[in-house]
């Protein structure tokens, strides 16, 4: 199974970035530690800060793969074409986040993307991926309701 991780807007400071929110640790450190957790599944990962190569990232693989983990970082709340892109793609989509956002400022409490979406974890800071990961590890691409 091909499983793209999909990090927006500012998860490239994870480990220097409020650190009492966000955890010490970075997701490059992280990410071979979840490789090797899953050695049945093709994991890969892409970030950026721009909206537009979300998008393009959403529509790249948002035919081919399996599944995408997607935190969408502040766009979550903001993004109407990062939410379009969603429910356009065929690949299941798991929303992710570090922090709680119901318990953050009332602005992080909507999500555009998540109706979309298969399902959302959060609060789990990098466990969050892990979680995300184990469902689809857990499905079956049949099951998921999407052939490659």
């Amino acid at each position: 199974m091909d499983i793209l991780i999909l990090n927006g807007p500012n998860l490239n400071l994870l480990g220097r970035r409020e650190p009492g929110i966000y955890g010490s640790r970075s997701f490059d450190d992280f990410f071979p530690e979840l490789v090797a957790a899953f050695p049945d599944l093709r994991l890969t990962q892409f970030q950026s800060n721009h909206e537009g190569a979300l998008l393009d990232k959403l529509h790249e693989v948002g035919f081919a793969h399996h599944g995408i983990v997607f935190n969408a970082g502040g766009f979550t709340h903001t993004s109407v074409a990062l939410a379009d892109a969603v429910a356009a793609i065929a690949s299941p989509v798991v929303e992710v986040h570090l922090s709680n956002t119901a318990a953050r400022e009332e602005f992080r409490h909507k999500s555009l993307i998540a109706k979309h979406c298969a399902g959302s974890i959060a609060g789990f800071g990098l466990e969050s991926y892990r979680l995300a990961v184990q469902w689809f590890a857990s499905q079956r691409p049949k099951r998921l309701g999407f052939q490659v």
